[in-house]
C-alpha cells in the first residue's frame, strides 16, 4: 500500500474502510479476526516490532508501545471488509498506520493460506468526518454493520426484532461494540476514546443511540 499524496490533517476525524479483492473473504475464522484486532493495537506505534514468533493475535497485546501513530475511536471487522474510525496524532500518521497494518496482515494471511499477491481491493478508502453530526453517526454505522449478517436488508426495510439484533451484537466480538458497553477484555487496549467527543458518557447513552438507529429504516 503506497502513501497517499493528500495528507490526513492532524486532529481531524476519518472513517476508513477496505475490503477483499472481488469482495473475497479476508477473515475466515476466529484466529484471523484475532490477528487483525491484535494488529490494530500492535501496529499503532511509530517504532517497528517483530511478530515472527507470534502464533495468536492476542499475543500482540503484549507489544511494548511507546508513541502512537493514531487514535482509534471505533472499529468493526466483517467477513470481507472492515471499518475504522480514526484521528491523526500527527499529519500523515494515518497513512503510515494503514500501511503497517495492511502489510502485516497480508503477510500473515498469505503464509497461513499458502497464497501470494494482494489481498485488499486497492488502497483503503476514507471519508473526512467534518461535521459533529456525521462523526456521531459513524459510531452507530460502524457498530451496527454486523446486523447485516442476520438480516441483509434491514437498512432498507427496517428491522422487526430489535432485541434479537442487540443480542447478536453483544455476541459479535469482532468490533468495539463491547468496549462501549464497558465489558472488560483484552481488546479494550485498541481504543483511545479520550481523543474523540464524549457522545456516550455511559453505556445507557450508547445503547439509546444504537436503538434509535435500529428503529430508523433509511440507515445509510
Amino acid at each position: 500500500m503506497s502513501i497517499r499524496k493528500i495528507p490526513f490533517a492532524s486532529g481531524e476525524f476519518y472513517h476508513l474502510y477496505n475490503r477483499g479483492n472481488s469482495k473475497q473473504k479476508i477473515f475466515h475464522n476466529a484466529e484471523d479476526y484475532a490477528r487483525f484486532m491484535g494488529l490494530l493495537y500492535a501496529c499503532n506505534q511509530k517504532e517497528n516490532f517483530k511478530i515472527d514468533n507470534l502464533s495468536k493475535g492476542e499475543s500482540l497485546y503484549e507489544t511494548e508501545k511507546r508513541s502512537k501513530l493514531v487514535s482509534i475511536g471505533a472499529y468493526v471487522l466483517m467477513p470481507n471488509h472492515f471499518h475504522l474510525l480514526i484521528t491523526n496524532k500527527e499529519e500523515n500518521n494515518i497513512s503510515k498506520f494503514m500501511q503497517k497494518i495492511s502489510t502485516a496482515y497480508v503477510m500473515y494471511y498469505n503464509k497461513k493460506y499458502e497464497r501470494t499477491g494482494g489481498l485488499f481491493e486497492g488502497k483503503f478508502k476514507s471519508q473526512h468526518l467534518n461535521t459533529d453530526r456525521y462523526l456521531k453517526y459513524i459510531f452507530s454505522y460502524i457498530h451496527l454493520n454486523p446486523v447485516k449478517l442476520i438480516d441483509s436488508k434491514w437498512k432498507d426495510r427496517g428491522i422487526q426484532n430489535k432485541q434479537k439484533a442487540l443480542k447478536f451484537l453483544k455476541k459479535y466480538t469482532y468490533s468495539s461494540y463491547l468496549d462501549y458497553l464497558g465489558i472488560n477484555r483484552l481488546q479494550n487496549k485498541i481504543l483511545d476514546a479520550k481523543a474523540f467527543p464524549k457522545y456516550f458518557p455511559d453505556k445507557r447513552s450508547f445503547l439509546n443511540e444504537i436503538f434509535d438507529w435500529l428503529n430508523y429504516k433509511d440507515f445509510r
